[in-house]
């Protein structure tokens, strides 16, 4: 960190504290953590250049270290958690290797599970502002109309949803969805350390229900998870999906410098 940072940080716990009497300190413990300089990485070979270039036009001139690894193995066919920090590019990992072999396999298809219907549609438009119309993305939830639910079954190769219609609409109606299962070479589940306790537990189970499904049909997709920094995520991915998921942990995104302070807010008397 540097010494204009430090001061910076110094400068604005001077402010707020400014006018506390000596010895009433709210402030218990100051934390300074120094800048992370950006891991950058060549973009893998079995990536297609069409798909480069569309990256390249959009912003991403190299990928990030963890982006690479993470993409390496779930192309490899390990199942994979990524858990690094917020806005640190974790949709590039699943998106690599599923893009590229919806764009090699023109029959190949992929599963898309988020928590909200909001958080998929964002994903969804960002897959479509890419241009790929061979992708066919499509987005598959409640507000879904009856004619487009029959085009996805009939022609999605990468379906966006969430587990409730995972539950309710695609799994008891499997038969329906043959086509889509035999070619499933991926599933991506973000946002996963939101499933805890009771829905977390279910959302478990469907996921065995969907990897025996997907076996029913002679398909075995990678699991790919995306989540928030959490102690263990190789253990948290294993409960998920009853698979051994391998880790990736190591952030090698940039992250500037920041000062964190851990502060005791003074007791309040009880009003009668």
């Amino acid at each position: 960190m540097s010494a204009a940072d430090t001061d910076k940080g110094r400068r604005l716990l001077d402010r707020v504290l400014a006018g506390v009497p000596a010895g009433e300190s709210p402030l218990r413990h100051v934390a300074r953590i120094p800048a992370r300089p950006a891991s950058s990485a060549e973009w893998p070979d079995w990536v297609p250049e069409r798909l480069v270039e569309t990256l390249r036009k959009r912003g991403a001139d190299r990928p990030w270290s963890h982006q690479v690894t993470g993409a390496e193995l779930a192309r490899s066919g390990a199942h994979v958690i990524v858990a690094t920090g917020t806005a640190s590019g974790k949709s590039l990992v699943y998106q690599l290797p599923v893009l590229a072999e919806l764009l090699a396999a023109p029959k190949a298809t992929a599963l898309y599970l988020s928590p909200t219907k909001a958080l998929g549609a964002d994903q969804l438009r960002g897959i479509e502002e890419l241009g790929l119309k061979e992708i066919r993305a499509a987005g598959y939830d409640g507000d879904t109309p009856q004619v487009e639910r029959d085009w996805v079954r009939a022609h999605g190769r990468w379906v966006f949803t969430n587990p409730d219609m995972l539950h309710y609409g695609v799994l008891p109606a499997h038969g329906r969805w043959s086509r889509f299962f035999r070619q499933l070479r991926y599933v991506v589940v973000d946002e996963c350390h939101t499933y805890r306790g009771v829905f977390g537990s279910h959302v478990a189970l469907l996921l065995r229900r969907l990897r025996r499904i997907a076996r029913h049909y002679g398909a075995d997709p990678v699991f790919v998870l995306a989540s928030a920094t959490v102690s263990d995520p190789a253990s948290l991915a294993r409960r998920l999906t009853g698979v051994e998921c391998r880790a990736v942990t190591e952030d090698g995104s940039p992250r500037g410098a920041r000062t964190v302070a851990v502060w005791e807010p003074p007791l309040l008397e009880e009003v009668t």
